[in-house]
Parts: structure tokens; C-alpha cells; sequence
């Protein structure tokens, strides 16, 4: 991508766990971003952290950050239950965003913000990082070029065993209403690139499960209650009426990865990675056509990483960065916005909507 030589973009980060292993860096990096300020809610851990990374401002407070007036854009990487009073100070302040997925806490949240930033002027981006890895770009391109045919069927398996020890404690991923579970975790990020490959869904059908009711809480050590998901078993059927399967687990030990099959009347194309510490290192793409054996596609050199980092979610990172400040300069939200993020985060109320009672649901056209 070729960058202008316009000034720097002013961004403050706000998550500093996440935030600090790929937002830091990715913004870093990035020719045309420049981190200006941290937020932390213990302002002696902020000044730590922007001492630590050579930047100018540590606020504890998101106030001051969007009264920052070299501050332009704003990073949220926080938990779920934070996103959408976080991302609306953001928005309200008139402030570029980049927010980590899953968008909000339910699908109206998710539009009011969607309204408020088009209101405010402001671009507005989502984390949905599978749509700049290269081995994506090119399923992407072979799918649009016809090479399955006629899609038969879509199976989609996610099984990690990130929480699969039933004694790694109970915290805000344990609990529903705080956005935490599979679903909110992966799940949105296989609404959104679906969507991406094959367009939208007519209904669904799912069940959350929870596999490992109690953990034990990291203060007092007692077990504690676990109602988010940690296995969703969702049916789709797409608007052209493909059938689509979608297994997702965070807790199978040596689950097998991270794998999209695209079965056709033409060929077939399976995407995956078994990468269990990475899950976006480790991608292959095998295809097949005419009832051949699969063999393994070659990602073609134009779609590859310029530089590739020891954390596999940093390269990917930066070309979202890319589009955010492409949207920037273009003063339109691109793919992936929060237009992304609502129909995202509209599937995943109606996978719960599904799962509450027992049935098939209707998925609205999209706007």
C-alpha cells in the first residue's frame, strides 16, 4: 500500500493487555500512526506503561484522553461489557475508532454506535483481522472466481483448548452478561468473515453450551459460577440457500485448529491451521477440482505479509490500520466498519435468541 506524506494520525490507546501485545506495536509500526497517549484506570500503571513505550500522555480517565487535542483516533481494546459507554465517549468526542470485536453487548448497542459515529463524522473500524491474512485473501478470490462451483456445503470448525483447564479462574469471560463466552470470543469474528465470503444468512439455529460450570475465583479461590458458553453448535443457511455448519470450542484440549471447508459441484477448498498458541500463524490451503486428490494452493506473493512478527496477530493488525487510515483520508468508513460489527453482533444475539428457545430464527435482510 502507498502512503501519503500527510501527518502523523494521533491515536491513544485504550486495553492494555491486548493492547499492549498488538495495538502497541501495530500502531507502531504503522507510517502514518503515532501513539500519543494510554489510558489506565490506576494512572501509576498508565505513566508505567507510557514510560515504558515512550509516550507523551498517561490518562486514567477516557475524558481526558478524547480531550487530548493531539489525540485523533482512539484504539478500544477492553473487554466486551466496556465497549459500547467506551467507544460512545469516543464517538461523542467526535474521535476516529478502532474497536475490538465483539462490537457491544447486544446488536441495539452496537447500531447506536454505527448512528453516532455517522453522526459525528467520525470512521470507525473494526478488529475483524481474518480478512487481511493471505491465505484468507486468496479462499476469498478463488470462491469469487467460481473455482468450488455451486456451493454444497460450508463447515466451519474452531476448537482451542485456551479454556480447557478448568482451573484458570473465573473472570469476566465466564459471565454472560459481561460479553464473555466462545461465541463473543470467536464466534463473532465466523459471523463476520461468512458474511465476508459467502454473504448474508437467512436464519439459524444454535446451542451454547457450557462444558466447565465453575471456576474457582483468582481471590478467594471458592468455585464460582460459569454461564457464558465455551462450545456454540450453530446451523446457517445462507441467503442462496447453502447449508453452513459451525463448530466452536475453547475448551478441547488438542482441539484440531482453526478450519473452513467449502464442499462445491466443481471442487472444494479447505482452509486451516492447527496452530494451538497462534491463531493466525499456520494457515494452509489445500484445493481440489474434479474429484482429484487435495493438494496444497500456492498464496501468491502479492497477497504476502511485508514483515511477519514472532505474535501472528500483529501483521494482520496493520493492514487493518491500513484501512482505518485509509478511511481516514477518504473520510468513509471501509470494510471492516461498525456496519460490519452490527450484522456481526446481530447474529450472535440470534444465536442466544435460538438457543433460549430450542428453534430455527430468522435473520433480518441487512441494511
Amino acid at each position: 500500500m502507498v502512503f501519503s506524506s500527510q501527518s502523523p494520525i494521533g491515536v491513544a490507546i485504550v486495553g492494555t493487555g491486548f493492547g499492549q501485545k498488538v495495538h502497541m506495536p501495530g500502531f507502531q509500526q504503522h507510517p502514518r500512526t503515532q501513539i500519543v497517549a494510554v489510558y489506565h484506570r490506576d494512572l501509576e500503571k498508565a505513566r508505567a506503561i507510557a514510560q515504558a513505550h515512550n509516550i507523551p500522555h498517561a490518562c486514567q480517565t477516557l475524558e481526558e484522553i478524547v480531550s487530548l487535542p493531539d489525540v485523533q483516533a482512539v484504539s478500544i481494546s477492553t473487554p466486551p461489557f466496556l465497549h459500547y459507554e467506551m467507544a460512545k465517549t469516543v464517538l461523542e468526542a467526535g474521535k476516529h475508532l478502532l474497536l475490538e470485536k465483539p462490537t457491544a453487548l447486544s446488536v441495539s448497542q452496537a447500531r447506536q454506535l454505527q448512528e453516532l459515529a455517522a453522526q459525528r463524522n467520525a470512521i470507525a473500524t473494526m478488529n475483524f483481522e481474518f480478512r487481511f491474512v493471505p491465505a484468507w485473501q486468496r479462499l476469498a478470490e478463488l470462491i469469487s472466481e467460481g473455482y468450488v462451483g455451486q456451493k454444497r456445503l460450508i463447515k466451519v470448525d474452531w476448537l482451542v483448548s485456551s479454556r480447557a483447564d478448568a482451573s484458570r479462574p473465573w473472570n469476566w469471560y465466564a459471565q454472560k452478561d459481561q460479553g464473555g463466552g466462545a461465541l463473543g470470543a470467536i464466534g463473532s469474528h465466523a459471523f463476520d468473515y461468512i458474511a465476508w465470503l459467502f454473504g448474508s444468512t437467512k436464519r439459524l439455529c444454535a446451542r451454547l453450551q457450557v462444558s466447565i460450570p465453575e471456576r474457582p475465583d483468582p481471590n478467594s479461590g471458592q468455585l464460582k459460577l460459569v454461564d457464558a458458553d465455551d462450545t456454540c453448535l450453530i446451523m446457517l443457511e445462507l441467503a442462496d440457500g447453502t447449508p453452513c455448519q459451525i463448530c466452536l470450542s475453547a475448551a478441547t484440549y488438542q482441539g484440531r485448529g482453526h478450519w473452513v471447508e467449502v464442499y462445491g459441484d466443481r471442487g472444494t477448498l479447505i482452509l486451516g491451521s492447527d496452530h494451538q498458541k497462534d491463531y493466525v500463524h499456520g494457515f494452509r490451503l489445500l484445493g481440489s477440482q474434479n474429484g482429484q486428490p487435495l493438494a496444497e494452493l500456492e498464496i501468491p506473493k502479492r497477497l504476502a505479509f511485508p514483515q511477519v512478527y514472532a505474535d501472528g496477530r500483529i501483521a494482520p493488525f496493520i493492514r487493518v490500520v491500513d484501512q482505518f487510515v485509509l478511511g481516514i483520508d477518504r473520510r468513509e468508513s471501509l470494510p471492516p466498519s461498525l456496519k460490519e460489527g452490527v450484522y456481526s453482533q446481530l447474529l450472535m444475539d440470534l444465536a442466544h435468541e435460538s438457543n433460549e428457545t430450542g428453534t430455527w430464527v430468522n435473520v433480518p435482510d441487512r441494511e
